[in-house]
């Protein structure tokens, strides 16, 4: 049968979504983008403006595959199953768990077209749910999922109830799905979780993401090892210490921040504050010299005055990042936040978050001009017409001239001019 997937959201729902493809090629099915007899939608739900994007993508599909069997799954689906189910077109809605299942469900309903619901509550679940790590073609970077759930409840957010609880694959099962990708020549993983922080508190032992980032780098020395977001309490010195001497590891740390100013982060239930969060950058950038640290904010945040919102910025230029992405607040039905009382105007919030996306490529290019003139290894990936990106320890897009080399090719390039997509280079 002919299966079609498409994706929303996160870097965990496109891993997902690309071991489902994998695992279905494997069941004997043939990948198309339309005319499809089963598609397979990977939802997301962490604001409003998500959900409708589902809807617009639900449209899509069905416009492009006008017989086929649909199916729901991932956040949206998990979280409102019974609005899913009622949606025009939809066959099957299966949330966030036993992905794999989802394929047997979609050959079934292929022969027999029925409703079918499986949502059960994710927070009962405690194993891992292992999935293969899928390699998109003419890709040389790779997702590897390691770690689902997320227990922190902050206020915004959603993802606990669509998630469940913090649950981890165990190291020696990643670091063998890391040499899986290896020898399918992949040249960078990116290492991905709900929340990457919590990696190894249900194993036994309790490892942490020290622990399984130092296993990776050491069992695949020849692979780049880039990590998903993290959270500021988790970059001690230890982990410092311990990663500093990975040739391998990506100098690039992108720390969830939301807020610059300290009464909007506990109003968020954020568990740090920005004298930590300023202590974390300071100890990344004495360990990893030069290092890209990028990070998340959040606009409009219910009760934030115009004196917060200037705090935010204050120590935003403090930081000095290399890129940031700004989101206004979006209320969450079924949130704390969705029900707090000083609720910011939407032009307010879109206004704050216009000024943090200046004052963001500001500094963007503050970081990149301090790279013109050098001299870095860089591996070449699939060229474009106009340009072959390439892609460095950090997390810019370097462009070299149209059919400079094979994709995989490591080289190295000086590095001449900022650009708009990138940083312009030609070879050393």
């Amino acid at each position: 049968m002919k299966f079609c997937f498409a994706t929303l959201g996160c870097k965990v729902n496109q891993f997902e979504t690309q071991a489902l493809a994998q695992l279905a090629e494997a069941r004997g099915h043939i990948l198309v983008q339309s005319g499809a007899d089963i598609c397979i939608l990977n939802t997301c739900t962490v604001t409003s403006s998500g959900d409708h994007k589902n809807l617009r993508a639900l449209h899509k599909l069905q416009k492009e595959n006008p017989n086929a069997v649909i199916a729901l799954c991932g956040c949206f689906a998990q979280t409102e199953p019974e609005q899913a189910a009622q949606l025009d077109g939809v066959d099957i809605v299966c949330g966030t768990s036993d992905r794999a299942a989802v394929l047997g469900l979609c050959e079934q309903a292929v022969q027999k077209r029925q409703k079918i619901c499986t949502v059960s509550d994710i927070r009962q679940y405690r194993e891992f749910e292992a999935l293969p790590a899928g390699i998109l073609p003419g890709h040389t970077r790779a997702l590897l999922k390691v770690q689902d759930g997320c227990d922190n409840y902050c206020t915004y957010c959603i993802i606990p109830y669509a998630r469940g609880h913090v649950r981890s694959l165990p190291m020696e099962a990643a670091a063998a799905e890391a040499k899986k990708l290896a020898e399918n020549h992949i040249r960078e993983i990116v290492v991905t979780g709900i929340e990457i922080a919590s990696y190894g508190r249900d194993l036994p032992h309790q490892p942490n993401l020290v622990d399984l980032t130092a296993a990776l780098c050491a069992a695949v020395p020849q692979v780049r090892v880039r990590l998903g977001s993290l959270e500021p309490r988790m970059v001690t010195q230890e982990f410092c210490d311990r990663l500093r001497g990975f040739d391998n590891l990506a100098y690039h740390f992108h720390v969830s921040l939301q807020s610059g100013c300290n009464a909007t982060l506990k109003r968020m239930h954020r568990r740090y504050s920005t004298e930590q969060y300023f202590a974390c950058v300071q100890r990344l950038r004495r360990a990893f010299p030069s290092c890209s640290i990028t990070t998340d904010i959040i606009t409009g945040f219910p009760g934030e005055t115009e004196a917060e919102f200037m705090e935010t910025l204050a120590f935003l230029r403090q930081c000095a990042f290399a890129s940031v992405h700004v989101f206004p607040y979006s209320e969450r039905t079924g949130t704390i936040a969705a029900s707090m009382p000083d609720s910011v105007p939407h032009q307010i919030r879109s206004k704050r978050a216009e000024e943090v996306r200046q004052l963001a490529a500001q500094m963007s290019h503050a970081f990149l001009q301090d790279f013109i003139g050098q001299t870095i290894p860089v591996v070449l990936e699939h060229g474009r017409t106009d340009a072959q990106p390439a892609h460095g320890r950090w997390h810019f897009t370097v462009l070299l001239p149209p059919d400079s080399g094979k994709q995989g090719t490591e080289v190295m390039v000086k590095l001449t001019e900022c650009s708009k997509n990138g940083v312009k280079a030609i070879f050393a």
